[in-house]
């Protein structure tokens, strides 16, 4: 693999630092690399933590780290400069090895590279894997030659279009792609609690107590597990408990994918990659978009998702005990209707994302200059 990888064409992608973002980069670079791509990431020192699960053929390049979000007015100042310095860089690196084309997955490490794209005339395109352009994306909207959406439909600039590739996903989600669903009954039933670690704490307050408000019939073969903050896993076990609730709490679930395969029903957070992954497997879900996320992106990645059936969406605003415990009655004690959600989710799932993007770079190439 390394000798194909060494002589083919020249994949730059650009991918700033959360695994939202590197994910989905990374899953690029594997296909790439298997069809005799080179590959290039450029990325900051925190995109570099999630660099362990690519090729060992791809280069890293880090860039600077430069981002208005954070440090102190001094900081906040040098930016420009930093980027400036950043995109001189990247475009000595591009004319040196021109790239056949410049894929950028989001975050502010994604300038130089994009910038020296369009300044070079590379054929360029952007990922974006939420339903509402992130500020990197927006301003390269109209500066690329395409745009995949990971979500869909996806907000986007007037005279803007884009093509609907979905996330991709780990093998590990595709290995349970389309698992027969097991509709709610008189028989044990899993309810699976995924929050991420932004905001989770809202999810550890209300869902033990919306379980526990649940008729007995439904209490009596429902088994919990859901993914708590450390600080948060004492009162959630002990709440689960106090209910007579057979409930497994823990930080991390490293089998979120078996566990996604064997639910009844799915309690989640609304990003990009917990959406892809509802809709690959396909199960009903209940969806509390963080509230404080960005533009408030969580929402519109949900919007897919409750169009085709398969998802109730509660707002941060409207959540509490009663009202979702309302919600999760409703998804098990239909048995009908919670089969008919599950088959919505996975008309929304997007299994060959990875392929999509793919074919998306591989014609974007033809039009590189020699």
């Amino acid at each position: 693999m390394a000798g194909g990888a060494t002589s083919g064409r020249l994949l730059l992608i650009a991918a700033g630092g959360t695994g939202g973002h590197m994910f989905p980069a990374q899953a690029l670079a594997e296909a790439m690399v298997r069809r005799g791509w080179r590959v290039r990431l450029s990325t900051d020192a925190r995109g570099a933590r999630y660099t362990g699960g690519f090729p060992h053929v791809v280069e890293v390049v880090q860039v600077g780290s430069a981002t208005f979000a954070r440090g102190g007015a001094l900081a906040k100042a040098l930016v420009p400069v930093r980027i400036a310095g950043g995109v001189l860089a990247a475009l000595r690196a591009m004319l040196r090895d021109p790239p056949a084309v410049v894929v950028g997955f989001g975050g502010y490490p994604t300038i130089p590279a994009l910038t020296a794209a369009v300044l070079s005339g590379r054929p360029r395109m952007i990922h974006e894997q939420n339903g509402l352009l992130g500020k990197v994306n927006t301003r390269f909207a109209s500066r690329v030659n395409a745009i995949a959406c990971g979500t869909w439909p996806t907000a986007l600039p007037e005279g803007v279009t884009g093509e609907h590739t979905g996330n991709p996903v780990r093998a590990a989600v595709l290995d349970r792609a389309g698992a027969a669903y097991i509709p709610p009954g008189d028989y044990p039933m899993s309810l699976v609690v995924i929050g991420g670690s932004q905001g989770a704490r809202i999810l550890a307050d209300v869902v033990p107590a919306a379980v526990a408000a649940l008729p007995e019939s439904l209490r009596a073969n429902l088994r919990v597990a859901q993914q708590a903050r450390d600080e948060d896993m004492e009162r959630v076990t002990a709440a689960y408990a106090a209910a007579g609730i057979r409930a497994e709490v823990q930080p991390f679930f490293a089998d979120i994918p078996r566990r996604l395969s064997e639910a009844q029903l799915v309690i989640s957070r609304s990003g990009a990659s917990s959406v892809a992954d509802i809709s690959v497997i396909g199960r009903p879900s209940i969806l509390i978009p963080y509230a404080a996320a960005t533009g408030d992106h969580q929402t519109a990645n949900a919007r897919g998702l409750v169009d085709a059936g398969a998802a109730i969406l509660i707002p941060e605003s409207a959540l509490d005990a009663a009202s979702l415990s309302a919600q999760i009655a409703t998804v098990l004690g239909n048995p009908q209707g919670a089969a008919r959600m599950a088959a919505g989710a996975l008309s929304c799932g997007r299994p060959d994302a990875t392929e999509r993007l793919v074919d998306m770079v591989e014609r974007l190439a033809q039009k590189a200059p020699t």
